[in-house]
């Protein structure tokens, strides 16, 4: 069951995504040559509770993994797509560094994630980036009353794919309310004008995920969590809350 939510949901829903951008924008400022993935953890646990709100992937646990996630933020480097689990590694420069994170505030939930190089970033990796957040861009813009979700995934394929980039087929984005992963997928490839109709009061955790070498293939690693890239080519990710209004889509994870 696809639920909506009232203009005062949204908004309730708005505040939480404040929190979850403050906390990405106090690791982005965090993240440093030598500075190791836990740490950061730490930078976005502390944001949260300040704010009253809670970690929502802080003991998250789903039916395919083998045991609940054991921190606040996934950190996810080079390789690795996405739910990369915070470690001692540091990082090192050129790195190529994504970042999701949830908070629940209120009993509503918050979901985003950027991407970011840490020191000397190449030239294919500000690529990469500005092509995701382009595609995230245009899937936003894609959802509007009357249109449908299709939309959404064929604006944000047409950009990756015209990289040459690869999509990994069974990730993507999703609906997001009291909780984090509610009705419906959003695919980051498809044919527009089909699926779900967009509506007012329908919010959507929209996601481009990207991996440069231009294979869609991923595997998981043994930890159960970490999706890394098959073609072992680096990975960007980046997403935003998005609420559906009859004014146009409305972005609540800023800050």
């Amino acid at each position: 069951m696809i639920e909506l939510k009232t203009k005062s949901e949204v908004e309730a829903m708005r505040e939480a995504g404040r929190v979850v951008a403050r906390a990405l924008q106090a690791v982005r400022e965090h993240a440093a040559v030598g500075v190791s993935l836990r740490e950061l953890d730490e930078v976005a646990h502390a944001v949260i509770t300040e704010a009253g709100a809670e970690p929502l992937f802080l003991g998250y646990h789903p039916s395919w993994a083998p045991s609940p996630f054991p921190a606040v933020v996934c950190t996810s480097v080079n390789e690795v797509v996405v739910h990369g689990i915070p470690s001692g590694r540091r990082l090192q420069d050129g790195d190529l560094l994504s970042v999701d994170c949830g908070a629940r505030l209120d009993g509503w939930c918050g979901d985003a994630a950027i991407s970011l190089v840490v020191g000397e970033p190449r030239a294919q990796d500000k690529v990469l980036i500005d092509t995701a957040e382009q595609a995230l861009a245009d899937g936003v813009a894609a959802a509007v009353p009357g249109g449908r979700l299709g939309d959404v995934s064929h604006a944000i394929g047409v950009v990756g794919r015209g990289a040459g980039y690869g999509i990994p087929g069974m990730l993507g984005g999703h609906g997001i309310g009291r909780q984090m992963h509610e009705k419906p997928f959003v695919p980051n490839r498809g044919p527009a004008g089909t699926g779900t109709p967009l509506r007012p009061g329908l919010v959507l955790a929209i996601e481009p995920m990207f991996i440069s070498g231009g294979d869609d293939g991923v595997s998981t690693a043994g930890d159960g969590w970490k999706v890394v890239a098959d073609d072992g080519s680096r990975a960007v990710h980046v997403e935003h809350t998005v609420a559906i209004t009859e004014d146009g889509p409305q972005v609540l994870t800023l800050p």
